[in-house]
């Protein structure tokens, strides 16, 4: 059987704000996980469109293709031409589980939830000449799945083609995650085996790990036995957690000695109130700033992530946010516009409250306003958003941010990441159209090399009190 699986581009890909870099890092590993269900006897071709240019001149016997809410109509298109040509057409992923009966209108079969129980089951059926058209998940497990076909991968189009996943979902239900509707019906968080978790990282050539998943240290005991099993292999790794798992017992420092050097930590916001319509509770009353100290005496370099247009924002918001990051050394900061999911509860309350601007799900990207907004207008968040970008990544605070830190070996490493990352653009996009995206793996490794550990605190200027305590209300 011919199968041809396919990762359409995010709306991005065709606009003139398009950073390549940021979606080539890593594959995607939704439909290789998947294919690794199929026979050995299957012809496979898996085309992540972000990294090459996707051909549509074919007739598989089966198309999957993975749908975003950002590549969604891209997603139909590409459905639609395949079933002119006869094609069994198959939809899975975060917007077609928020969204069924919007998928169907252009599929033969569609997936809710996760896919490695209803998969095994389509493929049973569709040998039979006998698929259902909605597949929904029941059984959530990850326990003896098969590898990952990571032959399918094109690893040398990524910059870190060692990407990860040892944990499906979160523990936690902020209403603005897509997550929640994804996994609902089921489990919302579960872990590998970890002996399965450490055979998978064992398969996995050189030293670099990116772990994909929503919440690492999510699940505390998994995660001290897999770091346990991964002292002594000499990895590096990045991945992602919360303020309160940081904060809690001592698995931050497990993590750094098996490899841990750079996290994704989701502080959203410093306002209780937003916290709380949110329901983040995982961030209520934690101190932000004794989080990061934490991490940066144990030499993580951070990427914190802060969500704007929350209801108790206001025009100050920005420079708050951006003045934080740098004077506590956060090395990179990825800035958000609240975004209604469709499926959230986010989405819900705003339907309800008729403040959703528009359906134009290519527009849903975390860059534009996409609801009625209350304290601030949709042109100052926009706005807003786009100055916290500028001045967050202006020289002068990244020199600024870099001597936070007490080494010179951690001042460089945060001055050559955070400059590496957004002000070499024309370099990114050369190595990317030379095919020599790969080769600057060597040099990433090195920036992210150990650091011995630092006093608590770094060169921080002076704050207010408030800031001290890492929330302002």
């Amino acid at each position: 059987m011919k199968i041809k699986m396919i990762l359409p581009a995010l709306t991005e890909a065709e606009s003139p704000l398009w950073r390549p870099i940021k979606y080539t890092l890593f594959p995607p590993l939704g439909l290789a996980t998947l294919a690794a269900f199929l026979s050995s006897d299957d012809e496979i071709d898996l085309q992540d469109q972000h990294v090459e240019q996707l051909r549509l001149d074919d007739a598989p016997d089966l198309v999957m293709i993975q749908v975003y809410i950002t590549n969604a109509f891209r997603a139909y298109r590409i459905a639609d031409h395949y079933r002119r040509k006869g094609c069994y057409v198959i939809l899975g992923g975060l917007h077609v589980t928020s969204l069924p009966d919007e998928a169907l209108a252009h599929a033969d079969s569609i997936f809710i939830g996760p896919g490695e129980d209803t998969f095994p089951r389509f493929l049973a059926d569709f040998k039979k000449r006998a698929p259902q058209r909605v597949y929904t998940s029941d059984n959530r497990t990850l326990a003896g799945i098969p590898p990952i076909r990571r032959d399918l991968i094109k690893r040398h189009l990524y910059l870190v083609p060692n990407s990860i996943v040892v944990t499906r979902g979160c523990p936690h239900h902020c209403n603005f995650c897509y997550k929640d509707a994804f996994f609902e019906g089921g489990k919302t968080f579960y872990t590998q085996l970890v002996d399965e978790a450490l055979a998978e990282i064992n398969r996995l050539p050189g030293r670099h790990l990116y772990f994909l998943d929503d919440h690492l240290l999510g699940n505390a005991k998994f995660a001290e036995s897999l770091f346990e099993g991964m002292r002594g292999m000499n990895r590096v790794f990045q991945g992602a957690s919360t303020v309160d798992a940081i904060l809690r017992g001592n698995l931050i420092e497990k993590a750094a000695d098996a490899g841990l050097r750079s996290l994704f930590v989701g502080f959203e916001t410093f306002s209780s109130k937003n916290l709380k319509q949110s329901n983040k509770k995982q961030n209520l009353e934690k101190d932000y700033t004794k989080a990061v100290d934490r991490l940066h005496s144990l030499g993580i370099m951070i990427n914190g992530s802060f969500v704007f247009g929350l209801d108790d924002d206001d025009g100050d918001v920005f420079k708050r946010t951006v003045d934080w990051g740098v004077n506590h050394g956060i090395t990179t900061a990825t800035y958000h516009i609240l975004t209604p999911y469709p499926g959230t509860a986010l989405y819900r309350s705003m339907e309800v409250d008729g403040r959703i601007l528009t359906r134009d799900w290519d527009r849903y990207d975390t860059r534009h306003v996409v609801y009625k907004t209350k304290t601030l207008t949709a042109q100052e968040l926009e706005a807003g958003y786009w100055w916290a970008y500028n001045t967050f990544y202006s020289w002068q605070n990244i020199v600024k941010s870099s001597l936070y830190h007490d080494s010179v070996k951690h001042i460089g490493k945060h001055f050559l990441y955070t400059g590496g990352w957004k002000k070499f653009e024309p370099l990114w996009n050369f190595m990317i159209k030379t095919g020599g995206l790969n080769s600057m793996l060597p040099l990433l490794e090195s920036i992210l090399s150990q650091v011995k550990p630092q006093k608590s605190g770094g060169n921080v200027l002076p704050h207010s009190e408030k800031e001290l305590v890492g929330l302002v209300d």
